[in-house]
């Protein structure tokens, strides 16, 4: 009983262990293959224009509600101490350090990242990966890299967006609907949130969390089983495993920018 137990154990830690180094191995293959996109840039800014412009609706919605949410939130829990001048400095940094970047990584990942893993599924079931192998055309440089560096630049630029979208939506509920000073809603938002541990930091979580979501839903993608239900299961891995990747990798990063 035991040993049979040990032996499963050992099985699935080595299936882990396994498919982490091929990810590692995947990982430096798409670096490695990047250079080629310079000299055609045209691929990848038609990622960015796919995996952006498309996100970009759900993404500056989802932020003006969680803004309208913070600034009620906010309201209510200020006004017992009597600071409800300071929502303005609350909702900027909740959305700049936190809920900008972690949200909108989750939103990508169900968007954007769904896309992609059912893109390259299908193009890998309809065998389209293997023909670019036959013609001498790697598809890991010309399929998979763009996709990845696009993820990369967009996922901070609409991190920005539900930010700045957020705080409106904040303004919004805070001076228009609740009566707060709409100047000191904004001086005390300008004082208190610094460009450099606050909105630099929540970029450089955004750009983390858009290496990792883009490069899961490829790998995913890469890696499904060339049949129908073999994608719809890759599609369901990329939001579970690009989730709770995300939501890890935040813990770290902020207990090691804040601390």
């Amino acid at each position: 009983m035991i040993l049979n137990w040990l032996a499963d154990l050992g099985s699935a830690t080595r299936t882990v262990l396994d498919g982490i180094g091929y990810a590692v191995r995947l990982l430096l293959a798409i670096v490695r293959g990047s250079g080629s996109l310079l000299r055609r840039p045209r691929l990848v800014t038609d990622q960015i224009h796919f995996i952006g412009n498309y996100s970009l609706v759900i993404i500056a919605v989802s932020g003006l509600f969680v803004g309208f949410v913070l600034g009620l939130q906010g309201y209510y829990t200020l006004t017992k101490y009597g600071s409800e001048q300071a929502l303005g400095l609350l909702v900027a940094l909740s959305l700049t350090r936190e809920l900008g970047p972690v949200v909108t990584a989750l939103l990508f990942a169900g968007r954007a990242g769904t896309s992609l893993t059912a893109e390259i599924g299908l193009m890998k079931a309809g065998e389209q990966l293997s023909a670019m192998e036959m013609m001498g055309v790697d598809p890991l440089r010309r399929v998979i890299a763009p996709r990845f560096w696009a993820g990369i630049v967009a996922m901070p630029v609409l991190a920005a967006i539900f930010s700045m979208v957020g705080v409106i939506g904040g303004y919004l509920v805070g001076v228009r609907m609740l009566g707060i000073d709409e100047g000191a809603f904004w001086s005390q938002m300008q004082s208190g949130v610094d460009v450099w541990k606050d909105i630099l930091n929540g970029v450089f979580k955004s750009f983390v969390f858009g290496i990792a979501v883009s490069f899961i839903a490829l790998w995913q993608g890469y890696e499904a089983q060339p049949t129908p239900e073999g994608v719809a299961r890759a599609t369901t891995r990329t939001v579970v495993i690009a989730s709770l990747m995300v939501l890890a990798l935040d813990f770290l990063m902020t207990a090691l920018m804040f601390n």
